[in-house]
């Protein structure tokens, strides 16, 4: 799922096992899974932003951000033919439910890569998710760009990615 727009991810084993150890990590942590029957069909992650590496912590701090006052929202994915049933809806409710039972947090967050609208990789059918989001009270905080690395679809080597953090209050 994230090698679709807006994500076009490329990653491997090695960078996954980096990625879920912090989740693993983290006694706070939580993944909240969709089902169908037996098939898993999405994901969801939250930790605190504590728990979360310095690099993502530090555009926080500097956008005047306590780290132990933000419940930090990893993802969520869902195959395209679940979506629009509500387990989108149900993937937040669950995550802000458990930061809240577990933390002294603020604010939840979340990241969304920033893409150019005129990228030639954007699908021409593609939309974004702002609608979804600002619905459920998030909005995105100016000039808290958090910047991840990972392998995109055709590089060679992981690119520095822009995201732009999305914020409400719990």
């Amino acid at each position: 799922m994230f090698r679709d727009w807006p994500y076009l991810y490329q990653g491997d084993e090695a960078y996954e096992q980096r990625y879920v150890a912090t989740y693993a990590a983290s006694k706070n942590a939580a993944i909240i899974i969709a089902r169908d029957g037996d098939a898993i069909v999405g994901a969801s992650t939250c930790l605190p932003l504590t728990d979360e590496s310095a690099a993502l912590q530090h555009p926080f701090r500097a956008a005047g951000f306590d780290p132990a006052q933000v419940f930090y929202f990893g993802e969520s994915v869902l195959l395209a033919e679940y979506r629009g049933q509500g387990a989108g809806v149900a993937f937040f409710t669950q995550r802000e439910a458990h930061a809240r039972a577990v933390s002294p947090a603020r604010h939840a967050a979340f990241c969304a890569v920033i893409r150019d609208p005129a990228d030639p990789r954007r699908p021409a059918d593609a939309t974004t998710l702002d609608a979804f989001w600002r619905h459920r009270g998030y909005a995105p905080h100016p000039g808290l760009i958090c910047r991840m690395r990972w392998r995109e679809i055709g590089a060679a080597a992981e690119i520095e990615n822009q995201l732009q953090a999305w914020l409400k209050p719990l």
